[in-house]
């Protein structure tokens, strides 16, 4: 089942941005892991295809990457997969634009679930 840009159901209001989209099985055409868990943080907000790269010149990528998170608030979440470039700039921007306080889901496998994480770039 794949996940389309816009879920209906929106928790708290907040929105969930997934970095990249899930990649694909090809040999069963199914998304390689299920990540409707984290619907119960908001709304999922994919950002860009999932073998998208940040290349030789970022500026473009960059711009993209502002005008997908206009929106984000220190309500919303980033769901980090793909690219570690993209990861990183994201991170950067989505601080920037909270003035350093962000919110995360991180993968528990253990538990199998989705823990939230507030990070304060600025906490000493």
């Amino acid at each position: 089942m794949r996940i389309s840009n816009n879920i209906n159901s929106t928790p708290k209001g907040s929105n969930v941005y997934l970095l990249q989209d899930i990649p694909i099985d090809r040999e069963t055409g199914q998304p390689k892991y299920n990540i409707m868990g984290a619907r119960k943080y908001g709304e999922i907000k994919i950002m860009f295809r999932a073998l998208e790269q940040i290349m030789f010149s970022p500026g473009p990528f960059i711009f993209s990457i502002r005008q997908k998170l206009k929106d984000f608030t220190e309500n919303d979440y980033l769901l980090l997969n793909g690219d570690p470039a993209i990861i990183g700039v994201t991170c950067a921007i989505a601080a920037e634009m909270t003035h350093g306080k962000f919110k995360l889901l991180k993968w528990d496998r253990q538990e199998k679930t989705y823990y939230p994480i507030e990070i304060n770039i600025h906490q000493k």
